[in-house]
């Protein structure tokens, strides 16, 4: 396991490594920010002199090499934007961030989990036929129409919860709903798949055979391999809300990393923007090791070299 670990840490450098590199080649093919940071009537001398204050006067090769020094001491440079270092700021919308995207994948799987179930165990009934539809709307409704239609029913009509902001779990609950309701649809069916598989197996007949209660068939026999698909799409779900879900952070007013990069974006900041990438990137890394180890603990037939 130790060797293994190591050797994904390897693989996983040379892919944050080759990210950011793209990040950086990108940025700049944005344009010049002194276009955007400095006045119209700017003159030339005022335009060099903001260049080389930040950097962008050089080459862009040496610009690359001296961001990939800066890189190695973790030093992301100065935002043009917000004038302070990229990637504390950055760094500080991370809680937000984390905090929605785990309330949101917790409260998803476990919805999934036992919605996905109830349908296996009914194929074509009516739980099953419910199911499936409640999944369609899931994953055809567009977060920014259900995002506004909840602040109008639950904030402006009803007046139960916030508009907008952060604080206490009131404030999650209209973010998390909206975030959510994608990912549920596309969990409670694999979740749906992955048990129907399982109980078409042969072993759990020989369970059944056995004597066994139908719950321990499921829950020790087929939920620990139905988990397994389960797990992947949880992993890449996380992923992506902690990529920050733009529209649904720009609706809500939650400060998280997916609008401070959108922001960054739009005034060509390229400390921020490389810093969130960063950021971003290393959580991939760290779920996607995450999702190993839970794949041997749900599955003991797994083993990694």
């Amino acid at each position: 396991m130790g060797r293994y670990i190591a050797r994904r840490l390897i693989q996983s450098l040379f892919v944050v490594l080759a990210v950011i590199l793209l990040v950086f080649v990108l940025a700049r093919l944005t344009g010049d920010p002194a276009d955007l940071y400095l006045p119209l009537h700017a003159s030339q001398e005022l335009r060099e002199s903001f260049r080389q204050e930040h950097g962008l006067d050089q080459p862009v090769l040496v610009q690359l090499v001296d961001f990939l020094g800066d890189v190695i001491r973790l030093d992301f440079g100065k935002s043009m934007w917000q004038k302070v270092p990229a990637l504390p700021a950055v760094l500080q919308r991370l809680p937000f961030t984390l905090q929605l995207a785990a309330v949101t994948i917790t409260a998803t799987f476990v919805l999934a989990l036992m919605l996905g179930s109830l349908a296996a165990l009914h194929p074509l009934g009516f739980i099953d036929r419910a199911v499936t539809f409640i999944c369609l709307i899931g994953v055809t409704v567009a977060d920014f129409w259900l995002a506004l239609v909840l602040i109008l029913i639950f904030a402006v009509a009803l007046g139960w919860l916030p508009t907008s902001g952060t604080g206490g779990l009131q404030y999650l609950v209209l973010p998390g709903i909206t975030l959510a309701w994608r990912p549920l649809g596309r969990m409670t069916q694999v979740v749906r798949s992955s048990v129907l598989e399982q109980l078409s197996a042969t072993y759990v007949a020989t369970a059944r055979a056995k004597g066994l209660h139908e719950r321990a068939v499921m829950f020790r026999h087929v939920a620990r391999n139905a988990i397994i698909p389960v797990l992947t799409l949880a992993g890449t779900e996380f992923i992506g809300l902690a990529n920050g879900a733009v529209i649904v952070e720009t609706v809500f007013g939650w400060p998280g990393i997916g609008k401070l990069t959108i922001d960054a974006l739009e005034r060509r900041d390229f400390a921020i923007v490389q810093a969130a990438v960063f950021v971003v990137a290393i959580i991939v890394v760290i779920v996607n090791l995450v999702l190993d180890f839970c794949y041997a603990a749900a599955d003991p037939r797994i083993r990694y070299s």
